[in-house]
């Protein structure tokens, strides 16, 4: 079974192992991790039952009197440090005088101004520390969707058949990489962060320069529908990494840009369910079409950041 395509590169593109820290306040979680989860963006807190605020005193407490965090202050010395820790157990008894009054929205406040005012107090106890840590995570991140958006030009130069001029392309990147991680090794992250920005920036240009005008007629054997299917699959989930890495910048500081996004994102998964159910009904022909269409809305997702990819 013969196919043709036209205009799109085929990305199989690995799996992308993007993590996303959470935020929380157990008791054993390391102070850095403490003061990434206060810097993280947060929405409107909805109310809380008693129940919830009932736990969350604890926890509270625990963060205050029992945590790594708690530790750090106390053997750092720092006489900063250790006055933001006692206002934050006045605000946690504050909070517990309240929740006893029935007065839960100001509980709520409460425990949070207590949380924050911990956080910053590990900041002031160990501040070189706590930054250090932040910066390597933040390094280890920002290479790993580097290695990603390499691998997507390595697919793509050889669906365009670019030869050696994307193999040089590659190959400057990959230089660039083992700059930055020997940078890293040595314990210099802002100078190996530098490198890598440049790193992603070069990379993801090399990704949207690849147009050339030409369109791209390949032919694909299929021994039926069913590895049709597969294939497309592959294909769909290969663009749903690309949309993460190539528009989570621009998706994080513009609103409007990221409500668009998400709307074409919601399109696609939406074909995506429906073609895994007519593939579960061995309708593969009608899931292909269906799954096609699905990938077109992640290229427009793309597309509509001023991002060119072919598809």
């Amino acid at each position: 079974m013969k196919r043709y395509l036209k205009g799109g590169a085929v990305l199989l593109a690995g799996t992308l192992g993007l993590q996303l820290a959470s935020a929380c306040m157990a008791a054993d979680a390391p102070a850095a991790q403490a003061v990434d989860a206060a810097s993280a963006p947060r929405g409107p807190r909805a109310p809380e039952t008693k129940e919830q605020l009932e736990r969350r005193l604890g926890s509270v407490e625990t963060l205050i009197e029992k945590s790594s965090a708690a530790k750090q202050i106390e053997a750092s010395g720092n006489a900063q440090a250790q006055g933001q820790r006692s206002k934050a157990r006045d605000l946690r008894k504050q909070a517990e005088e309240a929740y006893k009054a029935g007065n839960y929205p100001n509980a709520t406040r409460l425990l949070d101004e207590a949380a924050k005012m911990m956080f910053e107090s590990v900041r002031l106890a160990a501040p070189e520390q706590v930054t250090g840590e932040k910066k390597q995570r933040d390094f280890d991140n920002r290479m790993e969707s580097v290695k990603a958006l390499l691998t997507a030009q390595k697919r793509i130069s050889a669906e365009k058949h670019l030869g050696a001029k994307g193999t040089e392309t590659t190959a400057k990147i990959e230089a660039q990489i083992r700059d930055a991680q020997a940078l890293a090794t040595a314990g210099k992250l802002d100078e190996a962060r530098a490198v890598l920005d440049n790193v992603y920036v070069t990379t993801k240009t090399a990704i949207e320069g690849m147009r050339g005008g030409d369109t791209l007629v390949r032919s694909l054997q299929f021994a039926n529908k069913e590895e049709e299917y597969h294939y497309e699959v592959d294909r769909n989930d290969t663009h749903k990494m690309l949309v993460k890495v190539l528009l989570e910048e621009k998706r994080a500081s513009n609103p409007g840009l990221e409500s668009m996004v998400q709307k074409y994102l919601e399109q696609s998964a939406t074909l995506r369910t429906n073609a895994e159910g007519l593939a579960a009904k061995k309708d593969y022909e009608g899931a292909i079409k269906v799954l096609e269409d699905a990938t077109r809305e992640l290229v427009r997702a793309i597309r509509s950041a001023g991002v060119y990819i072919p598809g």
